[in-house]
């Protein structure tokens, strides 16, 4: 078994969550990542718009696409 290093990201957020008081503080940070992705998937989205690769042709073809794994049954 190999151990995986940790990046500077990673151990910066670890020790963000373990200094996490109550569930009030842990929800106030949930929302600063999820802003933060949020703004990043907007920016990249931008970015696919303007090179050309992301269009509305391109929406309308994903819009009913499946995208999910499919469950094992």
């Amino acid at each position: 078994m190999q151990l995986a290093t940790m990046n500077p990201a990673q151990i910066m957020i670890l020790e963000s969550f373990a200094g996490i008081k109550d569930n009030d503080e842990l929800e106030d940070l949930m929302n600063v990542l999820r802003t933060f992705y949020a703004q990043r998937l907007e920016k990249e989205m931008q970015r696919l718009w303007d090179n050309g690769t992301l269009d509305q042709k391109a929406l309308d073809k994903i819009e009913n696409e499946h995208l999910r794994t499919p469950y094992n049954k």
